[in-house]
């Protein structure tokens, strides 16, 4: 099971909790919610943020007032996601672009080229649906959706704001000039921080990443005494990263374990070829050498492992 498929059935969690209001809130900036509450100074904030938009950026084709209800659900939606995402976003511009942000909300603080586009949208969840534009597709990695339950007005004194989910925007499918989706469409927003942080990874840290998992779950076997689970969890690692010394040696002393020596010789044998310097991978394979009866093999091996540690010693 992939992370999209849990990440959409726990959106189908979501909805269930959502028809019945039961929503996960937390106050604590950084920290997960589904609900966030917008009042008192914050909200007075975008309020002047938004009229002084609407003043420069009036036009003959709406009032004064439509403009800053259109301003006004955007910024709500983006005051959500900078509480909940913190300093993993850096706010854009708006200096910089002529009348809006240039299609782009937020970039990733780790690589300013990641954008995340943000949409809220007022009305029933189950009746609403968010777009995106093909250019905003283009310019964000990703989508987040807001749910507005109050009707957005310059009189409001506080909105519940519902984070409703997230998209990658390669996962959207354009019909005519957009793309739309419903709510249960998005994943999960729970995992937007984590998939958010994969996307400044780059897939060498991340195969060293998965590697290093199967290894130390390996170890934790081995110390449960596992042999044949550490095994497979170290073969798993050496599969992800065939220069995985450690997990050659390691896996060596599984075997060992379990009496297999000269699967256990061959697995030392690989991780003395990927780090010739490897004092402890050449006295396992003595030990292993001695229980097959190779006497010279033993102390060859053995006499290496000293003369590699004396030379550490006197190095360090």
């Amino acid at each position: 099971m992939d992370w999209k498929t849990i990440l959409q059935a726990q959106q189908t969690d979501f909805i269930n909790r959502l028809k019945s209001g039961n929503l996960l809130q937390c106050d604590q900036p950084g920290q997960h919610s589904e609900l966030t509450v917008i009042t008192g100074d914050s909200l007075q904030q975008l309020r002047r943020f938004c009229w002084d938009m609407a003043d420069r950026h009036r036009n003959q084709s709406r009032s004064v007032r439509q403009v800053f209800v259109n301003n006004m659900k955007g910024k709500l939606g983006e005051e959500v996601v900078k509480t909940r995402l913190s300093h993993l976003l850096t706010d854009v511009d708006y200096e910089k672009y002529q009348g809006g942000d240039g299609g782009v909300d937020f970039t990733l603080t780790a690589d300013s080229s990641i954008g995340i586009q943000v949409k809220a949208r007022q009305g029933q969840f189950n009746q609403i649906e968010w777009s995106i534009s093909q250019e905003e597709i283009n310019k964000n990695a990703v989508l987040v959706c807001i749910l507005i339950e109050e009707e957005v007005n310059e009189a409001q004194s506080q909105y519940h704001l519902v984070l409703a989910g997230f998209l990658p925007t390669n996962m959207t499918t354009v019909t005519g000039e957009k793309a739309r989706v419903k709510i249960n469409e998005l994943l999960y927003c729970g995992g937007l921080r984590g998939y958010l942080e994969s996307l400044t990874v780059s897939p060498v840290d991340e195969t060293v990443q998965n590697a290093q998992f199967y290894f130390n779950r390996g170890v934790d076997r081995s110390d449960l005494g596992d042999n044949q689970g550490a095994i497979d969890d170290y073969t798993q690692a050496i599969h992800i990263d065939p220069n995985y010394a450690n997990a050659y040696n390691n896996r060596g002393l599984a075997r060992s374990n379990l009496g297999d020596y000269q699967s256990a010789i061959d697995d030392y044998t690989q991780a003395i070829q990927i780090d010739p310097n490897y004092a402890q991978a050449y006295y396992n394979r003595g030990l292993a050498r001695y229980f097959l009866g190779d006497n010279q093999g033993e102390i060859d091996d053995f006499k290496t492992a000293k003369y590699l540690n004396d030379f550490h010693s006197e190095t360090a």
